[in-house]
């Protein structure tokens, strides 16, 4: 029998993409409670039924509520999103293990492998919350906020080891407007989520340096490839990387102006320092900029040659010229295609 579809919802976090997650599962009925870091954000939430500070103009629905508290925001909570950046996942989740509900399902928004651990994003939930990896879900693909909250049409990815929990799930977000499938493939889709941002940045510099569409999709393939080759190594599902999860979510974030990573490439490459291009994003984060280190170091690990991640890395960290990254990448050896 299938596992019923949670009804209600606390998803903590209320950036951009946390909160046209939470509009989505309000919008398939669910009642959801969103919890912002700041007492203002949710202020503001509940006072203008919009959140002006990440997704301006855009209004939610009556039974999306917000809170600054997560004690309020888990009290009855059948599912459980975090939708924070990679790298604050682990600090957020200790502070809130204690409050979490002994059986809601915990599902990731985050793209990103995690520094110092190289741990995925699932992998750092289960060790943190001390949870099983049938209570741990991913959501993933080509996942733009600002159109899935204007209700521009999509499909996503729901990963998770056990398919009732990624069925349930799925029931629980599908709208008219959001079309959710379901992967038991984590490692696959999550590694896909992670790494299009390297990728993305990668494309932001070409355009940034004035290269064209040749260069795009010359990244855009490239990158792919290498991404399949760390996937391979880490027991990933070959197919789900030309699926929403690998393909779809490269595109979407190397291609869309709407994409943090590939603005803040852009930016690197028409001269900003990492600084710069910081301070320019208004504080919005580039999970890229430092994923690029840790999904580098994880190949390493694994003996995968990743030369895109690595040329974003050192452009980023190292301070290799945006123009010198185009250089070391047309220079390498050459060799066949599918070698």
């Amino acid at each position: 029998m299938n596992a019923p579809a949670p009804h209600r919802v606390a998803v903590l976090g209320a950036g951009s993409w946390g909160t046209a997650f939470a509009k989505v599962l309000a919008d398939a009925g669910r009642e959801v409670v969103l919890c912002a870091r700041r007492a203002e954000v949710a202020e503001a939430v509940t006072a203008s039924r919009s959140n002006p500070d990440y997704l301006p103009g855009v209004p939610l629905p009556p039974n999306l509520t917000a809170t600054s508290d997560p004690e309020a925001a888990l009290r009855g909570a059948e599912a459980v999103v975090l939708a924070v950046p990679s790298q604050t996942l682990r600090a957020n989740l200790e502070s809130w293990r204690p409050l979490l509900p002994s059986t809601a399902p915990l599902v990731s928004l985050a793209k990103g492998v995690e520094l110092g651990s190289l741990k995925r994003m699932s992998e750092v939930i289960r060790e943190v919350a001390g949870v099983g990896g049938d209570r741990v879900a991913v959501v993933t693909g080509p996942n733009l906020a600002k159109e899935i909250a204007d209700e521009q049409p999509t499909a996503s990815v729901v990963a998770a080891e056990d398919p009732e929990l990624a069925l349930a799930l799925q029931r629980a977000s599908s709208t008219g407007y959001f079309r959710p499938y379901t992967n038991t493939d984590v490692i696959g889709c999550e590694l896909g989520g992670a790494c299009k941002n390297v990728i993305a940045l990668a494309c932001g510099i070409a355009g940034g340096l004035g290269f064209g569409e040749n260069t795009a999709a010359t990244l855009i393939t490239r990158g792919l490839a290498e991404i399949a080759r760390l996937g391979a190594a880490l027991g990933a599902d070959p197919q789900t990387f030309a699926g929403l999860a690998g393909m779809g979510d490269l595109v979407a974030t190397c291609s869309s102006p709407l994409s943090r990573n590939r603005t803040f490439g852009g930016r690197l490459g028409a001269g900003a320092t990492l600084a710069e291009a910081t301070a320019a994003g208004n504080g919005q984060v580039a999970e890229g900029v430092k994923s690029c280190s840790s999904i580098r170091e994880l190949a390493m690990r694994h003996g995968v040659e990743m030369p895109i991640t690595d040329a974003v890395h050192q452009v980023c960290h190292e301070g290799l010229a945006p123009r010198a990254m185009a250089s070391a990448l047309l220079g390498r050896a050459r060799k066949a295609e599918w070698s």
